[in-house]
């Protein structure tokens, strides 16, 4: 099977990455054909005040996929705006994809009742599920590893992939498919699920030195 999948490039990654995305992808290498790309245009829908840090934080991701064991000789890496085909293929399916289809993604409707989103209320966000569609369709991508969460996406994926053969007639994308993955409840040092926002993680290139200074402080039963 093909399987598709990719991660933004937002900084250092904790255990919580690890356990909850990069243990299946390990996984899912050993028997498929796997593409796993930076996601750093999806990066720019809301850090692109990061723009100048991309680069780098694109190529330091990749290098901790590498270091973590996902294998360039067996899955396809890449970095998503090496391939100028992902901006075609989006641009083509905004042009025929519902705005109200776009306005019930549950992702987006969460944040517009965040107050501090409304300074960021950009298109790139909105049409944010255009781009992951045409990220998956782009490569033929069979199967998607997503979390529960991720769902909405997923179908709205297979939606826009149904409404472009029907409007023009011809079937040359395939209809991608959700593999549920388990996601990660890794706790964090706080007790709190583990997260960057938190401030509450061990990544993983702390230094040992690093480790042990969280682990003292950490929350015990």
């Amino acid at each position: 099977m093909r399987i598709v999948s990719g991660m933004r490039p937002t900084g250092s990654l904790h255990l919580g990455h690890y356990f909850g995305v990069i243990k299946n992808w390990l996984e899912l290498q050993k028997e498929n054909e796997c593409f796993f790309f930076v996601a750093d245009w999806h990066a720019l829908s809301t850090k692109y005040e990061d723009k100048l840090n991309l680069k780098s934080l694109s190529l330091d991701l990749a290098k901790t996929w590498i270091a973590c064991g996902i294998n360039p000789e067996k899955s396809t890496i890449f970095i998503q705006s090496d391939v100028k085909a992902h901006a075609e293929l989006y641009l083509i399916l905004n042009m025929i994809t519902p705005v109200n289809w776009l306005e019930r993604n549950p992702s987006y409707k969460d944040l517009l009742t965040q107050p501090e989103f409304k300074e960021k209320n950009m298109a790139g966000f909105l049409t944010y599920p255009v781009l992951q569609t045409a990220d998956i369709i782009l490569y033929d991508g069979e199967i998607v590893p997503i979390g529960e969460d991720q769902k909405p996406h997923l179908e709205l994926a297979r939606e826009i992939v149904r409404r472009f053969h029907h409007l023009f007639e011809t079937e040359i994308f395939i209809e991608p498919k959700a593999l549920l993955t388990e996601t990660s409840k890794l706790s964090g040092l706080d007790g709190r699920k583990m997260s960057k926002s938190y401030n509450n993680s061990i990544y993983l290139d702390d230094d040992s030195e690093t480790i042990w200074q969280k682990l003292r402080g950490a929350k015990t039963d």
